[in-house]
């Protein structure tokens, strides 16, 4: 028999929540001076929790880069003596 995929574990706890715990929102609270330590923990402000994802390099980014460092570095092979 085959196990359901949402009780399988691993990286379960690595994936992104928008749920955070009462400490995790504490301490995202006190970084943007929203809270201080003397405030009830309880009635806390909403803290968004945003998965920001960073897009692929451009193609031409790439190339570039690659012919910069081909530039920068010989190959091994051009540079040794050949034998014969």
């Amino acid at each position: 028999m085959s196990l359901d995929r949402s009780l399988k574990s691993g990286g379960g706890l690595s994936r992104h929540r928008n749920v955070l715990t009462r400490a995790e929102r504490i301490k995202r609270l006190t970084e943007q001076d929203r809270f201080e330590k003397e405030t009830s923990v309880f009635g806390l402000p909403k803290v968004g929790n945003r998965n920001i994802k960073i897009g692929k390099k451009s193609k031409k980014k790439d190339e570039a880069a690659e012919g910069a460092e081909a530039t920068a570095k010989p190959d091994a092979k051009a540079a040794a003596p050949k034998k014969g």
